[in-house]
């Protein structure tokens, strides 16, 4: 008798989600199985990666060799990435990257750019560590987790990660909003710890702006395919800058890349339907 009753409710739950998949409609269920298809994706990487990536831990390699596999994902999710001036991220030296940040995709758009990069240590939050098996791998692969709510620790990992950054010409990627940006219109005002990290390793700066996700509306469940571009600024030289030139550096930084992230927002947006069901913030 039970047995067929959950026999029922499996194959009822089963036929909703299914309908509700291949619905023409914007739906709940239908916004999130990109996202989880992404997370589900990016996890079972990391558990095949993760034996390999504990004979070569921490090496920078190992994040460009993953993102090799996990940058297909946008093949399903119908995302598309375009570079603009990549020979700036291919320069073999030490780098301070900074970009904004919108969405948890953001780390696809970098993972579809990692080979021009070649070297790279991203910097994330120390919470994502413990989302395993991802955060595991992630940390072997070479990623800097940081503490966002003790500055001192996180300022002592920034350290010893610029001194391996000169060592081996490797580039930090940082988001210096420091959280996700709803906002269509403008970049949020940034925090200091990137910029304090180049000042002080003389390297330079290397904006990157992504184009806003015009196809992502959470209110309405919507994210359809597509057309993200990934402009690269010229790099911004910290050469002889001491401490107290990092306020004038980050105004600096940031109206540079607002000013690109509108002219891009501009770009991308003139090119939709009028009735373009945009995101809007509250």
């Amino acid at each position: 008798m039970w047995d067929k009753i959950i026999y029922l409710i499996v194959i009822t739950l089963v036929s909703y989600v299914l309908k509700q998949l291949f619905s023409e409609t914007p739906n709940f269920i239908k916004f999130k199985s990109k996202f989880l298809f992404f997370y589900l994706f990016t996890s079972l990487t990391a558990i095949v990666l993760l034996p390999f990536f504990v004979f070569n831990p921490k090496n920078v390699k190992n994040s460009l060799f993953a993102s090799q596999i996990v940058k297909h994902v946008t093949k399903v999710i119908e995302v598309k990435w375009h570079l603009r001036n990549g020979k700036v991220l291919a320069e073999d030296r030490g780098a301070v990257v900074v970009s904004n940040h919108q969405s948890s995709i953001d780390i696809l758009g970098m993972f579809n750019i990692w080979h021009v990069a070649d070297k790279v240590a991203a910097i994330a939050r120390k919470e994502i560590f413990y989302v395993w098996p991802f955060g595991l791998a992630a940390y072997l692969a070479g990623v800097v987790f940081i503490d966002r709510n003790n500055s001192k620790d996180a300022y002592k990992q920034l350290k010893v990660t610029s001194e391996v950054m000169i060592k081996n010409k490797t580039k930090i990627w940082l988001f210096p909003e420091g959280t996700r940006n709803k906002d269509f219109t403008e970049l949020l005002p940034f925090k200091k710890g990137a910029f304090n990290i180049a000042v002080a390793a003389q390297v330079p700066i290397i904006p990157v702006v992504f184009s806003p996700y015009y196809f992502i509306n959470r209110k309405k469940y919507i994210f359809d395919k597509g057309h993200v571009i990934i402009q690269c600024l010229e790099p911004i030289s910290t050469e002889g800058l001491t401490m107290e030139d990092v306020p004038n550096l980050i105004k600096k930084v940031r109206d540079l890349m607002d000013a690109a992230y509108k002219e891009l927002s501009k770009e991308v947006l003139s090119a939709l339907p009028p009735n373009y069901p945009l995101a809007t913030v509250d």
